[in-house]
């Protein structure tokens, strides 16, 4: 039989979890020290890890050890963690293992005390749903960008993907009630100039790790800010007209990464690419491959320390860039790639001779190879 008394079933959860987790016991010895039967043993487990007496992550500090994450890595100086997804995989099933691999990352990655900044989108609300409770002490979640605008001024999908993280990590939430795009520049200087909003401002500079996906205009699968009401078609328009490709933070950029000079930049309400480089750890997560030049533009406007996505996203992206300019990065790496023959169509391993170049046009060809 089970404790009844709440102190008495902590107890015996406490119990159960130095027995199994350090000493090494069974579930068979401890259901005998206890008492109780294996089953119940085995409920008491499950119930720490679900309220936080115990903690179980796995280190991957490296990241993903494929040639083609290694490639990336070296390239960009980022940690890389991919999934192994396929060309063939559907939206659906590419959207799944990247926000498991995300949510696992982000979970591995917090502490007790850190603040967490989140930004809104179509990618964090896939992740959401993978988050496992995980409980923390004096944790905050921060949000980092503003979330109305004219058609919804309540920001429901914002306040959703808050709480659930709130409730993963036991932490107390910092909302950011402001407009995604203010209407003017203005405007935007009078609302930073409030007690209210400077605290937040406050609070964000203190961010330790944050999470966000890539935005893209061009998406296969829209960007929520480019989809639900946030910009009209002149402003939509403006942005092709200035080179945008995409967006972190609703702070819009370039493929090269530049951003200052965009016009809307001056209405957003995000945390800019430079402000965003002061938080140690910056967890940005893409699992479109129609988004690589989007990711392309992060990366070179060095918004991201880790990037999450999956293998022909991290492909697709390899594929943008000239092999001749990254020789030097490259070289010395023993790194390998698999690709099709050709001719017979079946997956060979070669190395990659001199890989300051081959890593590169392989991932190029591969894209128009049947």
């Amino acid at each position: 039989m089970e404790p009844k008394s709440l102190h008495a079933r902590y107890d015996a959860m406490h119990e159960a979890c130095v027995r199994y987790y350090i000493q090494d016991e069974t579930m068979e010895s401890i259901a005998r020290y206890l008492k109780l039967s294996r089953s119940s043993v085995s409920r008491l487990l499950a119930e720490a890890r679900n309220t936080g007496m115990v903690r179980i992550s796995v280190e991957a500090p490296g990241g993903s050890s494929s040639p083609i994450a290694r490639a990336v890595a070296a390239i960009f100086g980022v940690r890389v963690h991919m999934a192994q997804v396929g060309e063939a995989a559907s939206v659906t099933t590419r959207f799944e293992r990247v926000s498991r691999l995300a949510a696992a990352i982000l979970r591995n990655s917090v502490k007790d005390g850190d603040f967490i900044g989140v930004a809104w989108g179509v990618t964090v609300s896939n992740i959401v749903p993978y988050l496992e409770r995980y409980p923390l002490h004096d944790a905050t979640i921060v949000q980092m960008n503003g979330g109305t605008n004219y058609h919804d001024s309540s920001a429901r999908h914002v306040a959703a993907i808050l709480q659930a993280l709130a409730q993963t990590f036991d932490a107390r939430i910092i909302q950011f009630p402001v407009p995604a795009f203010f209407d003017y520049p203005t405007s935007r200087e009078a609302m930073w100039s409030e007690s209210s909003v400077r605290h937040v401002l406050g609070l964000q500079e203190k961010i330790d790790v944050a999470i966000f996906g890539v935005g893209s205009i061009g998406a296969k699968v829209p960007s929520y800010v480019y989809s639900a009401g946030f910009l009209d078609e002149k402003e939509t328009q403006n942005m092709r007209d200035e080179g945008v490709v995409g967006d972190v933070n609703t702070v819009l950029f370039r493929e090269d990464g530049s951003w200052e000079d965009i016009s809307l930049n001056k209405r957003a309400s995000g945390l800019t690419p430079q402000e965003l480089q002061a938080i140690p750890r910056r967890i940005g997560v893409v699992a479109d491959p129609s988004r690589a030049n989007s990711l392309l533009g992060a990366l070179r406007a060095r918004t991201i320390t880790d990037v999450v996505c999956d293998d022909t996203t991290a492909k697709s992206l390899l594929g943008l860039l000239n092999p001749a300019d990254y020789q030097e990065t490259l070289a010395g790496l023993d790194l390998s790639i698999t690709g099709k023959s050709a001719s017979r169509g079946r997956r060979q391993e070669k190395p990659l001779r001199p890989p300051n170049t081959v890593i590169l046009r392989e991932v190029a060809e591969s894209r128009y190879s049947s």
